[in-house]
């Protein structure tokens, strides 16, 4: 009697284990967003309505940054957080379902990206999809090139019409000095290493 309660738990212990492990591989699949984050043109969005069969879909943001949906029409998704599209939402299809309840996740942000340009291994751009700071973004891009200004880097940020310009003195940061200037990257930031 003995081998059979034994054989049980084991099964139980493996199925439990496989278990986690999936679970695992579906939390490394699906990128974390905080709460704050702010939809951008090119995110891929999935929309359900509870108890809708037919309102649960995967919506793209448009370059315009507006997204569509049915019953609610055009909705403006880029610089809104996810819980603003799901107000947005629930008070449109109101006309249409009583008492709605939307869920809205971010299922790939593809729209956020940061570029590095000039003398690294690997310039282009890349995907921002946690918190990176302009050593993690050097770090992307392959790192320097031994022909590089490594204290003359820049950052370009923009802002609607105006732009900003962060220098990074690499061996400062490096020597542990002056880290304000490892600031986090904005998704359209530009790296430029002369």
């Amino acid at each position: 009697m003995l081998a059979p309660r034994i054989l049980s738990l084991m099964l139980l212990t493996l199925g439990l284990q496989l278990t986690a492990a999936a679970d695992a591989d579906r939390a490394a699949e699906t990128p974390h967003v905080d709460a704050s984050y702010l939809v951008q043109a090119g995110d891929s969005l999935q929309i359900a309505v509870w108890k809708e069969q037919d309102l649960q879909l995967e919506v793209l943001v448009r370059p315009d940054g507006g997204l569509t949906f049915p019953l609610a029409g055009e909705i403006e998704a880029a610089g809104h957080t996810v819980d603003d599209i799901r107000k947005t939402l629930e008070t449109r299809l109101a006309k249409y379902i009583p008492d709605p309840v939307v869920t809205v996740a971010v299922k790939a942000t593809n729209g956020s990206r940061i570029f590095v340009v000039g003398k690294v291994n690997r310039p282009g751009d890349f995907p921002l999809i946690r918190p990176l700071d302009v050593l993690q973004a050097l770090s992307l891009a392959g790192g320097t090139t031994p022909f590089a200004d490594v204290n003359g880097i820049r950052v370009i940020r923009r802002d609607g019409d105006r732009q900003t310009v962060f220098r990074f003195r690499y061996d400062d940061v490096r020597r542990g000095r002056e880290l304000a200037q490892n600031i986090l990257l904005r998704s359209g930031d530009t790296v430029v290493v002369p």
